[in-house]
């Protein structure tokens, strides 16, 4: 292989010096939009890529000069510009965790925007006068949508199990089902999240089938807590057998034992009759017997990303004088977006319509095939002569850890 040393070093002998490069009129010209400072920092980051190129061999010949200024005026729009930028979702995952799962509703914009804007009570009562709890503005929706008794919110679903955990089980043991144990986007695993928590983790069962009377013999003085856990991304299908809420809930009963279940994206309407199937809504859990249900607020509910707890009063009371809640409590613009989220609920027709997850995942194939023309005639508005477009048939999937075998027809 020839030794191109030298070469390189009369390229990079030919790099001109940051002096020499100010006053060329392109970044002359770039300091009359941009700070000085701001400038001179991307040019010498430019002229650094610049060397680190050459002396991988990336770049053979130094370039122009007009090649250079462009090198910095783009690095010094990525600069200056924000790093979260609007993408379109073409991936046929309608909740994209890496596209930043649900978008939301414009009555949650607006409430964002009200609430950031000046001043608010979100630890005031106005009624009475005196110092409140931010927990107050969502509490009362959350149980009036759900049937709990009390309900709490924290900053994500992660943190809303462990809390629970932590508050319900530190020091003893929680029994949950080996095919439960699941493991989620970012490494997020149960028994990892137990282990924090201070709870000790039992296993029971199989990976593909768990009893009732594996719980029955698992059952001890350290005993705290029956935790079922959604396998939200994966369906276990063929020889299976699990233990449904109710059952789990008729033996904690009898043993003066709390259920939790950590449901994941978390549903509050029924979509059956939108024909998505096999999700049950959180009011149903708690119903089955559920002392206390986890669940995310941005996926299958359509807000910002939140943990919401709901369930028994004499479970979640306790939490919310935990002294792991500050560290993970919700901040006042994600608390107003679901408030204005969870108020739509009311309208069950309202929500469909309003919320974009909801809307999206409803859609009639007719309402996309529309869309899909409307899209047509506009880019063919504006095509270039080498391109051409056309329908096609496919499929979409819900996202967001929910309805895994769902595959809704789109266009």
């Amino acid at each position: 292989m020839p030794d191109n040393t030298g070469n390189k070093h009369n390229i990079l002998k030919q790099i001109p010096k940051v002096d020499t490069l100010l006053a060329w009129p392109e970044i002359e010209a770039l300091m009359v939009n941009f700070p000085r400072t701001e400038v001179l920092t991307v040019v010498r980051t430019a002229l650094a890529f610049l060397r680190k190129e050459i002396r991988s061999d990336q770049i053979i010949n130094i370039p122009s000069q007009s090649h250079i200024a462009e090198l910095i005026k783009s690095k010094l729009d990525k600069r200056l510009g924000p790093s979260l930028q609007p993408v379109i979702n073409g991936t046929g995952v309608v909740i994209h965790t890496n596209l930043g799962r649900s978008p939301l509703a414009d009555q949650a914009l607006e409430a964002i925007q009200k609430s950031s804007s000046g001043y608010s009570n979100l630890e005031f009562d106005l009624d009475a006068g005196e110092r409140g709890t931010r927990y107050a503005h969502v509490e009362e929706l959350i149980c009036e949508l759900t049937g709990a008794e009390s309900a709490l919110v924290v900053n994500n679903n992660a943190a809303a199990v462990m809390l629970a955990l932590s508050s319900l089980a530190h020091g003893r043991e929680v029994i949950v089902s080996r095919g439960e144990l699941v493991e989620i986007g970012g490494s997020f695993r149960i028994p990892d999240v137990m282990r924090q928590s201070g709870a000790r983790l039992v296993e029971i069962g199989t990976t593909n089938r768990t009893h009732l009377t594996d719980f029955q013999n698992a059952l001890s003085e350290s005993t705290a807590l029956f935790l079922k856990v959604h396998t939200s991304n994966y369906t276990i299908v063929g020889f299976t057998a699990e233990v449904s809420i109710a059952e789990m809930s008729a033996l904690g009963e009898k043993k003066n034992i709390p259920v939790m279940l950590d449901a994941g994206s978390g549903c509050l309407i029924d979509l059956s009759p939108h024909g998505i199937h096999g999700e049950p809504t959180i009011r149903q859990y708690l119903q089955s017997g559920a002392s206390v249900v986890t669940f995310s607020g941005d996926k299958l509910l359509g807000g910002p990303q939140a943990g919401i707890i709901a369930g028994c009063r004499e479970v979640i009371e306790p939490m919310k004088k935990h002294p792991l809640l500050r560290a993970i409590r919700m901040d006042k613009l994600t608390l107003a977006a679901l408030e204005a989220t969870l108020r739509l609920y009311r309208d069950e027709r309202q929500a469909l319509t309003s919320i974009p997850v909801l809307r999206m995942l409803t859609a009639s194939p007719a309402i996309l095939s529309r869309q899909a023309d409307k899209l047509i005639r506009r880019f063919r508005r504006i095509r270039h002569d080498s391109v051409s477009f056309f329908r096609h048939k496919g499929n979409s999937c819900a996202g967001g850890g929910s309805f895994p075998l769902l595959h809704l027809p789109s266009i």
